[in-house]
């Protein structure tokens, strides 16, 4: 929900959000699977509070084929099986990416993402985490 006195970003820097939608483009012409890029969106606009994107992404999801079933579970993925390993390893990252905390131990996460994707893969898939914290920040300031 926007504020009644919510500021008009697109009013006062166009500019930088006509970049930032390019950057979300860029992501999408990466090596990252696009139901995996709708769960990761999902999963950090969840732990955001953004409920704009958490909607968007979750109708984006399901149009794009992705289950009711895993959607409504992506908040509880450790504790399912609806998930690949590969799948756990991004959303492991996405969370610790979006919930920075000092004692994380990256080396490990990575190691655990390697086993799944290329460098290339998890580079897309940190940039996508990157701007999906971006928009959510952008739209929660305005909450």
């Amino acid at each position: 929900m926007t504020s009644p006195n919510a500021i008009n970003y697109l009013e006062y820097v166009p500019s930088v959000l006509r970049r930032f939608e390019a950057a979300s483009g860029e992501i999408g012409n990466t090596e990252l699977e696009p139901k995996l890029r709708h769960l990761i969106e999902l999963r950090a606009s969840q732990i955001n509070q953004c409920a704009y994107c958490v909607k968007m992404h979750t109708e984006e999801a399901l149009r794009d084929g992705e289950t009711d079933k895993r959607v409504q579970r992506i908040t509880v993925w450790r504790h399912v099986e609806d998930y690949t390993a590969a799948e756990k390893a991004a959303f492991a990252w996405t969370e610790a990416l979006t919930s920075l905390d000092p004692a994380t131990d990256y080396k490990t996460l990575r190691n655990e993402l390697r086993q799944h994707y290329s460098d290339a893969q998890i580079s897309a898939l940190t940039s996508a985490i990157a701007m999906i914290n971006l928009w959510n920040r952008m739209q929660v300031s305005n909450h």
